[in-house]
C-alpha cells in the first residue's frame, strides 16, 4: 500500500523513510558560490525560498494546500491511495486487536475506579482521532494499564475531598461516580493540552529525558501494585475502609486477612489466571503455528467463565461477586470540567505524570514498530495527534488514553497495513457498547482482575534481564535506580515513583550538560605537530592512543567548518610506546568538543583555573599547584560548531580576565557561525586572537611574540 503522508518530512527535519517522493525532494541547489572565509553556501538565498512559499500560500496554490493536509491530516494522504487488497487484513487486524482491548477496557476500568462503560469509551473516541491523525499504522490508542493506575489513584486521592464534604454522612452513589468520572475527564483533557503542546512547539525529543533504568524501576514498582491490588480482588477479600492508602498498606491489609478469602472466587481467578499463562506460554514455544497465534486469549477466557458462571449459578449460589447489569450507550458530549471539592492543582501535576508516561510509551512503541516496517513516523506529529485524541475523548467520557504495547505488538503481527485497522478496532468497541455489555451480566469481576495481572506480569518480564545486563556491565548507578525507584511505587505510591524517576533523571542530565567537554592538549615527543589529550595518565599502548593530527595551514583551511577528525592509529603502526603528551610551558592548550551554551559554559571558568594549576583535572584540589604560571591559552575550537549569547558572555568574560593577568588568549579552528559571533562580540577588542588555522601555527605565533620553546 501506497501511503503518501507517511513519507512527508516533517518541516526542519529529515525523514527517516526509505523512501521520499520524487515532488517533495529539495530542489537542486545552483553553482555554489564561495563563503567568506571558507566553506559554502547555495546560490539560492534562504530569503528567495521564504519568498517563493509565501507566494504560494498567497496565491492560494492548491497543490500547497494537498501537501500540507496530507502532512497534517495523514488521513487525507493514505485514504485516498488505500488499496481495496489490503481491506480484508485490516478488518482481520482491527478484529483480533479489537478482541483483546475489549476485554482490557472493561477489565482497567476498574483501576481508575470508574463504571466499566467508561473504558470502552476510552477505547472508542480517542482510537478514532487518532486514525485521522496518528502517524503510525500499528500504535493500538485505548486505555493502558499505567496510565489507568495513575489515573485511578489521582480519582481515588480525590475522592477524599468528596467524602470529607460530606462527613459524617456518607455521598450518594451517583454523586461519587459523576465526581469520579469528572475528575477523569479532566486529566485527560489537561493531559490532552499538555500533549498537544509538546508536539506543537516541537518537543518530540523529550520522550527520551526519563533514564531507562528509571522508566524500567518505574515501570516495575507500577506492576507490582498492580498485581497487590487485583490480587485481594482475585482472593475475593473486602477492600480496605480507608479511601487513601499505599500500596504497602494494601499488602499488609491483604496478608492480614487471608482467613477472609473467598475459595469459590480465588478457585474462578487463580484458574483463569493460570489459563491465560499457560496459552501465552504455548503460544511462545509455537511461534510458527499460526492459527494458535491468532487465538484471542482474553477473549476465550472471558466466554468460558462468563458461561461456566451462568450454568453454575456462581453469582447467585456461591457469592462469587459478578460483573452485572451495565447499561451500554453511546457516550455523550459534555465538556469537562474540574468538579466541587476536587484539588485542581493534584488534577494539572497528575496531568503531566500520565503525560509524561503516555508519551514515552506511546513513541517509543511508534518508533519500533515503523522501524520494523519501513516506513517513517514524527514524534511532534504524533504527540499532536495524542494530544488531540485525549482532548476529544474527554468531551466524551474518556480517561487517558496512550499507545499499548501489547495490542500494537498484535497488531503487527496481524500484519495491519494501515491506520484503517484501528478505526475498525473502535467500530467493534461501539457495537460492544451497544449489544455486549447484558451477556457480561455473569462474568466474575476476579477474571477481569486476573487479565489485569495477567497484562502486568508481562511488563516485568523484561525487569529481570534489565537488572542482569546492569549487573553484568557493572552499571551499579543504573541498578540502584532501578530497584530504587521500584522499592519507592510500592512503599510510597506510584506518584512517588515517578516523581522520583523524573526528577533524579532530569538532574542526570544536568549534571552531564552542566560541565562542558574539554581537554587539556599537549604535545607529542615524536612530532612538534601532533597533539595528545593530557589526562594524568602514562601514555596508552600502541594502536589505543588517539590524537589529532595537523597539517599545514592550507590544508586545514578548506576544513574550517568542522576541523580534522580524531584519527585511530592502531592500524597504522605509527605510534611508538614512547610516545607521550608533554605540557607546553606557559602555554594552556584546549580543545572544546561541543557548543558552548548557557547550561555548560558555567563551569568552564573553574574548569579552566584547575587545569592552569593542576594540568589534570582529576588532581584533588586540596594539593599544591604543580604548574608554572600561565603565559598563553591557546583554544581549539574543533568541535564547537555554535555558542549562544550566554555563553559568548561568560567566554568574553574569561578573555577579559585573562588580558587583565597579561595572558595572550588564541582561538583555532574557529567555525564561520561562531567566528560571526565573535566579530560581533568584539572578542578582537577583549584581547581575543581568533585568525589561527591550526595550533601549530598559533604556536608558532606565541613561540615568536613570547619565546616559548618550540619543543619541551
Amino acid at each position: 500500500m501506497h501511503n503518501s503522508s507517511e513519507g512527508t518530512p516533517l518541516l526542519g527535519e529529515r525523514s527517516s523513510s526509505p523512501s521520499t517522493p520524487e515532488h517533495l525532494l529539495p530542489a537542486p541547489s545552483q553553482t555554489p558560490t564561495p563563503r567568506r572565509r571558507g566553506g559554502y553556501q547555495s546560490g539560492r538565498r534562504r530569503g528567495q525560498r521564504g519568498s517563493t512559499a509565501l507566494g504560494r500560500v498567497s496565491n492560494f496554490d492548491p497543490k500547497w494546500w494537498v501537501q500540507r493536509a496530507r502532512y497534517y491530516v495523514p488521513i487525507t494522504g493514505w485514504l485516498p491511495n488505500y488499496q481495496a487488497s489490503n481491506l480484508v487484513v485490516d478488518v482481520k487486524a482491527g478484529f483480533m486487536v479489537a478482541c483483546l482491548l475489549i476485554p482490557q477496557a472493561l477489565s482497567y476500568s476498574s483501576l481508575t475506579h470508574l463504571p466499566p462503560a467508561y473504558g470502552l469509551y476510552t477505547a472508542l473516541v480517542p482510537a478514532l482521532v487518532y486514525g485521522m491523525l496518528g502517524t503510525s499504522r500499528h500504535l493500538s490508542m485505548g486505555p493502558e494499564a499505567l496510565i489507568s493506575v495513575l489515573t485511578g489513584t489521582l480519582v481515588k486521592g480525590q475522592l477524599k475531598h468528596l467524602y470529607g464534604a460530606y462527613s459524617p454522612g456518607m455521598p450518594p452513589a451517583d454523586t461519587v461516580e459523576h465526581f469520579s468520572t469528572a475528575v477523569a475527564s479532566a486529566v485527560a483533557l489537561l493531559s490532552g493540552l499538555f500533549t498537544f503542546a509538546l508536539g506543537m512547539f516541537r518537543l518530540g525529543f523529550l520522550d527520551s529525558m526519563i533514564s531507562e533504568s528509571s522508566l524500567r524501576g518505574f515501570i516495575s514498582g507500577t506492576a507490582i501494585v498492580i498485581i497487590i491490588g487485583q490480587s485481594r480482588i482475585m482472593l475475593g477479600i473486602a477492600a480496605a475502609s480507608s479511601v487513601h492508602s499505599t500500596p504497602w498498606n494494601d499488602f499488609k491489609f491483604m496478608l492480614s486477612h487471608l482467613d477472609q478469602t473467598h475459595v469459590m472466587t480465588a478457585i474462578v481467578s487463580l484458574g483463569a489466571l493460570l489459563f491465560l499463562r499457560l496459552l501465552r506460554a504455548v503460544k511462545s514455544r509455537f511461534k510458527a503455528t499460526t492459527w494458535l497465534q491468532q487465538i484471542p486469549d482474553t477473549l476465550v477466557v472471558i466466554v468460558l467463565t462468563t458461561a461456566l458462571s451462568w450454568v453454575a449459578k456462581l453469582g447467585e449460589e456461591h457469592g462469587v461477586v459478578i460483573f452485572g447489569k451495565v447499561d451500554g450507550d453511546l457516550p455523550h458530549f459534555r465538556l469537562p470540567r474540574v468538579p466541587t471539592y476536587a484539588d485542581t492543582k493534584d488534577i494539572v501535576s497528575s496531568a503531566i505524570t500520565i503525560t509524561m508516561i503516555g508519551v514515552v510509551e506511546s513513541v517509543i512503541v511508534a518508533r519500533e514498530y515503523a522501524s520494523r516496517n519501513h516506513y517513517a513516523v514524527s514524534s511532534n506529529r504524533e504527540l499532536v495527534a495524542l494530544g488531540v485524541s485525549n482532548a476529544v475523548g474527554s468531551a466524551f467520557g474518556a480517561y487517558p488514553a496512550f499507545g499499548s504495547l501489547s495490542r500494537s505488538k498484535l497488531n503487527d503481527r496481524a500484519q495491519a497495513k494501515s491506520q484503517l485497522s484501528g478505526v475498525v478496532t473502535a467500530s467493534l468497541v461501539v457495537a460492544s457498547l451497544l449489544g455486549l455489555l447484558p451477556y457480561l451480566f455473569h462474568l466474575p469481576r476476579g477474571v477481569l482482575a486476573a487479565i489485569i495481572s495477567d497484562a502486568v506480569i508481562s511488563l516485568l518480564s523484561a525487569t529481570p534481564g534489565a537488572v542482569a545486563f546492569l549487573f553484568k556491565v557493572q552499571a551499579w548507578s543504573d541498578l540502584f535506580l532501578l530497584l530504587f525507584i521500584c522499592f519507592c511505587s510500592v512503599a510510597a505510591s506510584v506518584e512517588t515513583g515517578i516523581l522520583l524517576a523524573v526528577i533524579i533523571s532530569l538532574v542526570m542530565v544536568i549534571k552531564r550538560s552542566n560541565m562542558p567537554r574539554i581537554k587539556l592538549l599537549g604535545r607529542s615527543t615524536e612530532n612538534d605537530n601532533d597533539f595528545y589529550p593530557i589526562d594524568g595518565a602514562p601514555p596508552a599502548a600502541p594502536g589505543t592512543l588517539r590524537r589529532l593530527s595537523f597539517g599545514s595551514s592550507s590544508s586545514n583551511d578548506s576544513q574550517d567548518e568542522s576541523g580534522p577528525q580524531s584519527r585511530d592509529n592502531s592500524s597504522s603502526g605509527s605510534l611508538s610506546a614512547d610516545t607521550q603528551a608533554q605540557h607546553i610551558d606557559g602555554v594552556l592548550v584546549v580543545r572544546i568538543e561541543e557548543p558552548l551554551y548557557f547550561a555548560n559554559a558555567g563551569q568552564l571558568h573553574a574548569r579552566l583555573n584547575r587545569m592552569e594549576m593542576y594540568g589534570d583535572m582529576r588532581t584533588h584540589p586540596s594539593e599544591a599547584p604543580r604548574m608554572n604560571p600561565t603565559r598563553a591559552v591557546v583554544f581549539d575550537l574543533v568541535g564547537m560548531s555554535d555558542i549562544d549569547g550566554s555563553a559568548l558572555e561568560i567566554l568574553l568574560g574569561i578573555v577579559h580576565e585573562y588580558s587583565r593577568r597579561e595572558v595572550r588568549v588564541l582561538f583555532v579552528r574557529v567555525c564561520q557561525g561562531v567566528r560571526l559571533r565573535f566579530e560581533q562580540a568584539q572578542m578582537g577588542s577583549a584581547g581575543g586572537e581568533y585568525d589561527f588555522s591550526d595550533i601549530g601555527s598559533a604556536l608558532l605565533h606565541l613561540e615568536q611574540q613570547l619565546c616559548i620553546p618550540s619543543s619541551s
